[in-house]
């Protein structure tokens, strides 16, 4: 199991909670917030008490539950103003088009929407209901509202709905919510900037059924994904074949083989700003990969193949007549240092990052060498997204520079 982060350490969020049956998929988000070390306030309306008792949140979170604007736990009589001022954000979870319509217009007739107009804190809302609601012309005014107002917006997606349609209006799930805030929390040192990412390993095919591939996982590659986005950068990903989910706000291109991932980065990196190669790309193919399944037989001979070698797509990248800032990766077995030095001279690229793959593949965690110009810097060792947070923020250093 990978080891939880605390990005949330220190942060106090107020999850609200408004009327619809997505209300019972806070319950889970409360527990997720806090193990990423975020301290939980529930409000709820009327309405979210008729999917799920505050009895159930206070038990989830250990704080009491509020849900009347006249509390007189609060000492002041003032839990609109009191239970605001210390969060770092409000989080209405789900949101739904009646809350949003008196978002949009200022309206304040119970504890949370009182809350909402009185805070001094960002406010994040994901909408849920049915997706005739989503659509009419009113709540997409209400939505643009919002969004004008400063309000973020978290989805919603398109789905099966509880009433047993499907389309847009479906909440975003709670894991998505959290992926959401720790993004909106982490500074946007990339804001704007256009990353152009491989990932993963290629797959090179011998026949039908077999090819030359490689034990890499796609892990830091999704990772710095993840965290290139999460710094206000737009990101697309050029990946091998991988079982990792595309980080959220992140265009993912799918391909299989050396070649096909080189046309792809061809056929964008003009776009972009910066470029980071971290797929694990094979550097031959075969040339002739047999149109049908290559069988074994007794006093077979084995069969041979003939190599040729794949783009070099870090050094091709590199060459352009106006290249993108480009980082590459080097695993290595051994001489670390040695050979990723040589591979940052020969590819030609200002940054290079180095580790050893036999402690780097498949794993959770990590360290890297990161080499430039002026020597050799080691981050971490720690989780591959805490890692790729840092070399998100050396990368942003130097281009700023």
């Amino acid at each position: 199991m990978a080891e939880v982060i605390a990005d949330l350490e220190g942060k106090s969020i107020i999850l609200g909670l408004t009327g619809g049956i997505a209300a019972y998929k806070s319950a889970f988000l409360a527990r997720r917030l806090q193990e990423h070390g975020a301290r939980v306030q529930v409000v709820m309306t009327a309405a979210a008490e008729q999917f799920i008792t505050a009895t159930t949140m206070q038990a989830l979170t250990g704080n009491p539950v509020y849900t009347s604007q006249w509390d007189t736990r609060v000492p002041s009589a003032m839990a609109h103003i009191d239970l605001s001022r210390g969060a770092d954000a409000i989080l209405v979870v789900p949101a739904s088009a009646d809350f949003m319509a008196k978002l949009a217009r200022g309206a304040a007739d119970d504890l949370l929407s009182t809350l909402c107009l009185a805070r001094d804190c960002p406010l994040l809302v994901a909408p849920a209901m049915n997706k005739q609601m989503w659509g009419h012309p009113a709540t997409q005014r209400n939505a643009n509202q919002l969004r004008a107002d400063g309000v973020v917006l978290l989805g919603p997606t398109s789905g099966d709905q509880a009433c047993g349609e499907v389309g847009a209006g479906r909440m975003i799930e709670p894991d998505e919510v959290l992926e959401e805030l720790v993004a909106f929390f982490q500074p946007k040192l990339l804001r704007d900037q256009r990353v152009l990412l491989t990932a993963g390993p290629t797959f090179e095919p011998i026949d039908p059924v077999r090819g030359l591939t490689n034990r890499s996982s796609g892990k830091m590659g999704y990772a710095l994904a993840r965290a290139a986005h999460e710094a206000g950068a737009r990101v697309t990903l050029v990946s091998g074949p991988t079982a990792l989910a595309v980080p959220r706000g992140v265009n993912r291109i799918d391909v299989e083989t050396a070649q096909q991932m080189f046309d792809a980065v061809m056929a964008t990196v003009l776009h972009a700003q910066i470029f980071i190669g971290v797929a694990a790309v094979a550097d031959w193919r075969i040339r002739e990969p047999s149109a049908q399944k290559i069988k074994k037989g007794r006093g077979s001979p084995s069969p041979v193949f003939e190599f040729v070698e794949n783009p070099d797509i870090l050094a091709t990248v590199a060459a352009l007549s106006n290249p993108p800032f480009c980082v590459g990766f080097a695993a290595e077995t051994h001489d670390l240092d040695a050979q990723a030095q040589a591979k940052r001279h020969t590819k030609r690229v200002p940054l290079l990052v180095g580790n050893l793959a036999q402690d780097a593949i498949g794993a959770d965690s990590s360290e890297l060498i990161v080499y430039d110009e002026e020597g050799r810097i080691t981050l971490g060792p720690a989780d591959k997204l805490t890692l790729a947070r840092k070399l998100i923020a050396e990368i942003a250093q130097r281009i700023s520079s």
